[in-house]
């Protein structure tokens, strides 16, 4: 892929799906995930291919747009691309990991697709396990539209999971904050203690359990 390597990806007006749509790949995929950061609930990665002969305009990095904006895009981009969506739930990522658990998330993205990608450009620095040409690229949500789509939909996707879980658990706010570690949160956790999705392996709720196990 000769064309790919002479590419500067730190360029964000170029479209390298278009390059390798050139050079005869049919199916590309951006990659991303999010919620790395939260002290609750899952890790949501999203892979979406978007046809040669669609052009989505207001794709960029999900956090920098409006959940208005993003809820708009989201159904844009399921509508007119391939997608597939993995979760990995606090569960797991207690079990092997933040980082682990995100690789795994994307790779779960990409084998929901419904056609096997031809190549794969990966939001970050690091490849997932699957057998397909891939390129990272950081802050490729920035950069790539594929994965400035991915981007959109992983995060939609899982602010929803986490609006459904403020019903289960309405003491905490997620529907607010969305798990991340806001003031708010972590008042909620002093005073309640964690609840079954909260990822016991993160602080503050591991020094939480701590305390209740002295």
């Amino acid at each position: 892929m000769h064309l790919l390597t002479q590419v500067n990806v730190t360029n964000s007006h170029i479209r390298l799906e278009s390059i390798l749509h050139e050079e005869g790949l049919r199916f590309v995929a951006g990659v991303d995930e999010v919620g790395r950061g939260p002290l609750a609930g899952p890790v949501v990665a999203a892979a979406c291919m978007i046809p040669r002969n669609v052009h989505l305009k207001g794709i960029r990095d999900s956090k920098l747009l409006t959940p208005k904006s993003r809820k708009k895009l989201f159904w844009t981009i399921i509508t007119h691309a391939l997608v597939g969506i993995g979760v990995v739930s606090e569960k797991e990522i207690d079990r092997i990991n933040i980082l682990n658990a995100s690789l795994l998330a994307m790779r779960k993205a990409v084998l929901a697709l419904s056609v096997t990608p031809d190549f794969l450009f990966i939001d970050g620095h690091l490849k997932i396990d699957v057998p397909i040409p891939q390129l990272p690229v950081v802050a490729g949500d920035s950069k790539l539209i594929s994965i400035g789509a991915a981007s959109i939909v992983a995060k939609v996707t899982r602010d929803e999971m986490m609006e459904g879980y403020d019903l289960e658990f309405p003491h905490y706010g997620f529907r607010h904050h969305k798990g991340y570690p806001t003031a708010a949160h972590v008042a909620a956790l002093e005073e309640c203690g964690p609840c079954p999705i909260h990822r016991m392996t993160f602080e503050p709720v591991a020094r939480l359990l701590r305390t209740v196990e002295a």
